[in-house]
């Protein structure tokens, strides 16, 4: 289970440091329906850690 502290709502380049990408890989994982785990809030794209991290081990990130 994620540690609730470090659990907060995350912007498209914090994610993208996150998980060692660009954030324009992002976008484009977004865009393409890739099944990234992402909010959008307004006209922002929110992102939980604890939601990529499962979105990786479930291996979906993987997929063509």
């Amino acid at each position: 289970m994620a540690d609730v502290a470090n659990d907060n709502w995350i912007n498209i380049d914090e994610a993208a440091e996150y998980l060692g990408v660009k954030p324009g890989t992002i976008r484009d994982w977004i865009r393409k329906d890739k099944g990234v785990p992402a909010h959008k809030v307004g006209k922002l794209w929110k992102f939980k850690r604890s939601e990529l991290d499962a979105w990786i081990q479930s291996g979906k990130s993987a997929e063509n």
